[in-house]
């Protein structure tokens, strides 16, 4: 097919542009970007008022595939990340069995062929994700791992960091930290303060987090060795990852959309959409977060997609934890990050297009003539409120639900051709 998009701000970081022009697509590639282009057999998309960007880049999703497929699965996530303007999904490996082996492994990449997006599968640092043996790192990597994680749990101990790190660099794939201490958070429902008092349940302490990103930092640090943060929820991680970046240690972060947009006090209700690991903070360190954002101590947005059953979040005290976020991130990000003028559109867009590409190592987040055509269309002023209808997988379990956000993805092309429109 050939597509004709006028009238479009397109948005680029990667090529530092910003302005109204036209964009034509032909078989899966960008032809031409310029004013007033003409092409007889196009199909013409008016984009008046609306931005096209680079499809956004996610370095963080749980599909639950294999395993949990109730859940999710690589099709039905792919079809939620396209609703959110995704065209690049790097799933963790906490599915059942774990991604450790290259049977699994291939089992996804075989599946992903079939998605709507594409999908790097991360593959676990450790065996079952048991934190006692180190996987096969150089046939993962050869095979198809871009990254390796544990996430869902950290790495257990330190010299399985230190294993893992000298790994990363000589395969040259990153580590995605989750960063725990768990003697400190285990068993924790909330954070820890006045709302765990207040729900009389046992809290999850902020220094559990901080004490995990200090040691990955360390390492890191010791070995000159890269290492991304996931999902930074704490002031004090926030600043411990400023410092080591002005230090020189070569750290990268992510935020979630719901770590710099919601905050503890939503759990008041019991409502278990809003338990997630690491849980919601306080204010103070939402704010933290955006300030960290603003300043590119945290380099990146990623959801932590996390879909459950609502069986799995039938009851507060022993809900599963996660919220889904791939279908509202882009609109909690304009509406608590853009709409609040901590960042401009334009760097919003740059957190979720070239900077994760960057960290990732792939080559995605740009729209260049020649290129491939992975875009998304969306209208950053239109407002519409979260509700299960809204949703394009299989669960519903979002922190968002019955808010009012702002900015609604109209089309996303993947390799040229619609994957999503909007049906309004």
């Amino acid at each position: 097919m050939t597509y004709l998009i006028k009238n479009a701000r397109l948005i680029d970081p990667a090529n530092k542009f910003d302005k109204i022009t036209d964009i034509l697509i032909e078989d899966k590639k960008i032809i031409e970007i310029g004013d007033n282009l003409r092409n007889d057999k196009a199909e013409i998309i008016n984009a008046q008022g609306l931005v096209c960007c680079p499809g956004f880049v996610d370095l963080h999703a749980h599909f639950r595939d294999p395993g949990q497929t109730e859940k999710e699965d690589i099709i039905s996530g792919s079809k939620a990340a396209a609703a959110g303007g995704y065209v690049h999904i790097f799933t963790m490996p906490n599915t059942v069995p774990a991604v450790d082996n290259l049977e699994i492994l291939e089992y996804i990449k075989k599946k992903s062929e079939k998605a709507l997006i594409k999908i790097y599968p991360i593959a676990s640092v450790t065996k079952e994700l048991k934190g006692e043996n180190i996987t096969d790192f150089e046939t993962l990597s050869k095979n198809g791992a871009y990254a390796f994680s544990d996430d869902g749990m950290p790495i257990a101990t330190s010299s399985l960091v230190y294993e893992a790190l000298e790994l990363s660099k000589k395969f040259g794939k990153p580590i995605f930290a989750h960063c725990e201490d768990l003697s400190l958070s285990s068993n924790g429902v909330v954070n820890e303060g006045e709302i765990s008092k207040n729900l009389d349940v046992k809290g999850i302490p902020s220094v559990a987090e901080d004490i995990g990103t200090i040691r990955e930092i360390l390492i890191a640090k010791y070995l000159n060795a890269k290492i991304h943060i996931c999902h930074v929820s704490t002031k004090d991680s926030a600043e411990i990852i400023r410092l080591a970046k002005n230090n020189g240690v070569k750290v990268t972060a992510e935020a979630t959309p719901h770590h710099f947009s919601l905050d503890e006090t939503l759990l008041l209700n019991k409502n278990a959409d809003c338990r997630m690991s690491p849980p919601l903070r306080t204010k103070e360190d939402v704010k933290a977060i955006r300030k960290a954002l603003k300043d590119n101590t945290i380099d990146v947005i990623a959801t932590d997609h996390a879909p459950h059953t609502k069986l799995d979040k039938n009851n507060f005290e022993n809900a599963k934890n996660g919220s889904i976020g791939l279908e509202t991130a882009l609109s909690a990000g304009i509406t608590y990050l853009v709409k609040t003028s901590t960042l401009t559109l334009y760097e919003l867009i740059e957190k979720m297009t070239c900077a994760p590409a960057k960290i990732a190592g792939i080559k995605a987040g740009n729209l260049s003539v020649g290129g491939l055509a992975d875009l998304v269309l969306f209208d950053p002023n239109e407002e519409y409120k979260v509700e299960d209808s809204t949703f394009h997988g299989k669960s519903t379990n979002s922190a968002f639900k019955n808010l009012s956000l702002f900015g609604k993805v109209k089309y996303t092309f993947c390799n040229g051709n619609i994957v999503y429109k909007s049906e309004e």
